[in-house]
């Protein structure tokens, strides 16, 4: 059977990026992560915390192509 894995990141070297990134809008939207395990946090805010990283990397990727 296939490796379903859809957690496997096609660009590993990004991950520091995206960590920072990661803290970066939690702090926008008010959450407080801290270093290491933040599985007590709700899964609203998680969700607050990854929507908002979507859509400002959608926003950038669109701005990206708007300037070409």
């Amino acid at each position: 059977m296939a490796n379903t894995n859809s957690n496997r990141k096609l660009v590993p070297e990004a991950m520091d990026s995206l960590d920072k990134f990661k803290y970066e809008v939690a702090s926008e939207v008010g959450v407080n992560l801290k270093n290491g395990y933040n599985g007590d946090i709700s899964a609203r805010d998680a969700g607050r915390i990854g929507g908002n990283m979507v859509r400002k990397l959608i926003q950038q990727a669109e701005s990206n192509m708007i300037g070409r």
